[in-house]
């Protein structure tokens, strides 16, 4: 499956990561993308970040860290990328509390078994204004389903910026809340 979804038809249905991605992402940005299977956007993040710049992909599954770091080798952009095998438990961002711009969560929150503590790991380690790009598949999240999970962004202390719209996709574009104190 992991061959399909890094495809390049995806972006012949409305799927261009670097048409998705480049209103958000910045040269010397720190970006965090979990699930990032094959690194279908990650090449994309990683070009988008430059030299300067940092990924940090994690997924549980190591074969498919294997293979986004092999991609990324290819294309001479792996030096820019921190892919990291992580838990079902933990994010295992400790090293990044308050570092992260922006968070690219493609497909997969409703894979997750706890989606609101996943949204308080993303909270913990982003910065202050930190944009988190939230999108879910129409086929396997309905917009009630969409609606939860907003709901959970929401109380880690995201609000929604902007409804864009990501082909065959539910999407929002939210933004961490400045702490006061």
């Amino acid at each position: 499956m992991g061959y399909v979804l890094a495809s390049p038809v995806r972006k012949w249905l409305g799927q261009d990561p670097e048409n998705i991605l480049r209103p958000y992402v910045r040269e010397g940005m720190t970006v965090l993308e979990p699930g990032p299977g094959m690194g279908f956007f990650t090449i994309s993040l990683a070009r988008l970040v430059g030299a300067a710049g940092r990924v940090v992909a994690i997924d549980l599954q190591p074969k498919m860290i294997a293979v986004l770091k092999r991609r990324a080798a290819k294309t001479k952009l792996l030096d820019r990328i921190d892919a990291r095998v992580t838990s079902s438990e933990t994010l295992g961002l400790d090293d990044l509390e308050g570092k992260i711009d922006f968070t690219l969560a493609f497909a997969v929150v409703h894979e997750l078994p706890d989606a609101a503590h996943f949204f308080q790991e993303i909270a913990r380690v982003s910065k202050p204004d930190a944009m988190l790009l939230l999108v879910e598949p129409r086929g396997h999240v309905n917009e009630a389903k969409f609606g939860a999970e907003l709901s959970e962004a929401g109380a880690a202390g995201f609000a929604i910026a902007a409804r864009p719209a990501i082909g065959r996709s539910h999407a929002a574009l939210l933004t961490k809340a400045r702490e006061l104190g």
